[in-house]
């Protein structure tokens, strides 16, 4: 494999050998260094190394129609929170790309989805510890934004990468011997018709999955190789849009937890259904959007339990909060459960976003004009229809004055911490006052008041968020979490950040609690831990 890989690399760089063109090269590097102690009020441990050190390194050299670039990786050890499946140092990623006017090839390591992501999709997130990019090859073509195809095929990264040998870290397997198969075709419907003011285009996507399976699989009729694809439809028009998704994902196996049946495994088939319209113009914004998943959960390793054992992109399609409160219990979509008292194959749900600008100089708009948007999502679970998430929000955001702006936000949230297996589910109210003020052009201050009432869980909590900024270097602020309704716990936060040119430097001090992190949808779970971080992130 690592023979080809580096045969393609070599072949694109030979494209390149006569340019004249000068190149360039470009590069970013980030650390997050953090310093755990033991914390007897939160149950946050420091663990044995008492450290923790996530590291990245990315160069890209552009040449005319040439690219190539690495990545470089070091986790020493990863941070709280992280995949076990990293550690260590590595390079992670290499590439070569060659681009045309209509026509690219790409050998080594490159990211990609397949329409929405729900067949497919390859990316890297750093905050969640997951980078799935493929390594192999990639060709896409281009005819006058009519036609658009491309092909791909590779292995999928799990851990540091396919660039590792195959060894063991930590007891986890970091390199997999996963392939994907996959082509995609667009068809602009409008452009070749050369309609005005209408787009209309038709899409679609196969995708060929290969994993090695066990022989008591292939005894029950499982297959090593497994085929999925899409049918996509894309419409708009003075304002209006609509869209629809179509996806089967081709056969699933899971163990079988009935132990009473003679058969070891669960072989199901994966499809979802999505559909998306409204409208957005003259101040008014609506989003309809309705999805159903069913056996979704497709994994790189069959079985494996990391949250970065994904190969597509299922987002909770709901308000994606950034408030402290809000974010206790983000949603995460239900593509498939299997338990030993509960199987869940899926859910059902959508979600209603809206919002409008009132103008400057009218009745509610005022001297400066001012911005509601609210939004309401539910989803079910397939097994039996009880309710998983509901969430109800309503924000306004005006801007009273030159430096006087503020955002007020109420949401009711229910959810369901049993998966859907029982119908109780946790109701919580949550309102936010968000206060910002700009006294010079370069000095300005932020106000955070939040207040969570519940009868359930921990009962009622509130915070603030106190943030000072000196434009364009200095940012300093201090924030609290506490839990009056039941532990009487502080969860205290303070940090400074120091911006110049293309570098940024942050301090921090505080205590988290166990939860979340979600970035588009996307969550993992993380202990709770008490410590000092620094962060340097720089780019040339």
């Amino acid at each position: 494999m690592k023979k080809i890989l580096f045969a393609l690399l070599a072949a694109a760089c030979a494209f390149s050998a006569g340019a004249q063109e000068k190149g360039y090269l470009t590069g970013s590097l980030e650390s997050n260094d953090y310093v755990y102690q033991d914390d007897a009020k939160s149950g946050a441990l420091a663990g044995d190394d008492k450290f923790g050190s996530n590291n990245y390194l990315k160069l890209d050299y552009y040449q005319g129609k040439f690219s190539a670039g690495m990545q470089i990786e070091g986790y020493l050890p990863r941070a709280v929170g992280y995949p076990g499946e990293l550690s260590g140092v590595n390079l992670s990623n290499i590439y070569a790309t060659w681009t045309d006017d209509s026509f690219s090839v790409t050998a080594g390591t490159f990211y990609d989805q397949f329409g929405s992501g729900l067949l497919f999709r390859s990316w890297e997130e750093r905050a969640l510890g997951l980078n799935n990019a493929i390594v192999g090859a990639r060709v896409t073509y281009n005819y006058e934004d009519i036609v658009s195809f491309k092909a791909l095929w590779g292995l999928p990264r799990f851990g540091m990468g396919v660039f590792t040998n195959n060894t063991q870290r930590e007891n986890t397997i970091t390199n997999t011997e996963t392939q994907v198969r996959g082509a995609d075709l667009s068809f602009a419907i409008s452009n070749l018709a050369d309609w005005s003011n209408v787009f209309l285009s038709v899409e679609g996507s196969v995708l060929s999955r290969y994993e090695s399976i066990s022989t008591d699989l292939v005894d029950e009729g499982g297959k090593p190789t497994t085929f999925g694809y899409s049918a996509r439809a894309n419409f708009e028009s003075n304002g209006f849009f609509a869209k629809a998704e179509y996806v089967s994902a081709g056969k699933k196996y899971f163990q079988n937890t009935d132990y009473t049946s003679d058969k070891l495994f669960l072989q199901k088939n994966g499809n979802a259904q999505l559909i998306e319209f409204g409208y957005n113009g003259k101040g008014l914004g609506v989003t309809v959007t309705g999805r159903r998943l069913e056996w979704m959960n497709s994994q790189i390793i069959s079985g494996n339990v990391s949250t970065s054992n994904l190969m597509n992109y299922v987002p909770a399609m709901c308000t994606q909060y950034t408030y402290m409160l809000t974010t206790f219990h983000p949603y995460s979509p239900q593509t498939g459960l299997v338990l030993p008292s509960f199987i869940n194959s899926g859910e059902v749900g959508g979600q209603i976003d809206a919002f409008y600008n009132f103008r400057r100089g009218t009745a509610l708009g005022g001297k400066r004009g001012m911005r509601v948007h609210a939004n309401f999502s539910t989803y079910y679970a397939l097994a039996n229809d009880n309710l998983l998430f509901r969430d109800f929000s309503f924000d306004v955001e005006k801007q009273w004055t030159k430096k006087f702006k503020t955002i007020l936000l109420y949401s009711l949230q229910q959810y369901n911490d049993s998966y859907g297996a029982e119908a109780d589910y946790m109701t919580q109210n949550i309102v936010v006052a968000d206060l910002l003020y700009k006294w010079t052009p370069t000095f300005s201050t932020k106000l955070e008041l939040q207040y969570l009432q519940t009868k359930q869980d921990k009962k009622d909590w509130m915070a603030a968020l106190l943030e000072v900024n000196f434009a364009p270097h200095w940012s300093i602020y201090a924030s609290d979490m506490f839990n009056h309704g039941s532990t009487k716990v502080h969860y205290y936060n303070a940090g400074v950040s120091y911006n110049k040119s293309r570098t940024r430097v942050a301090l921090a001090y505080g205590r988290y609690k166990s939860g979340f992190i979600c970035s588009g949808g996307v969550c993992r779970t993380i202990p709770a831990y008490t410590g000092a971080s620094v962060t340097i992130t720089t780019s040339f």
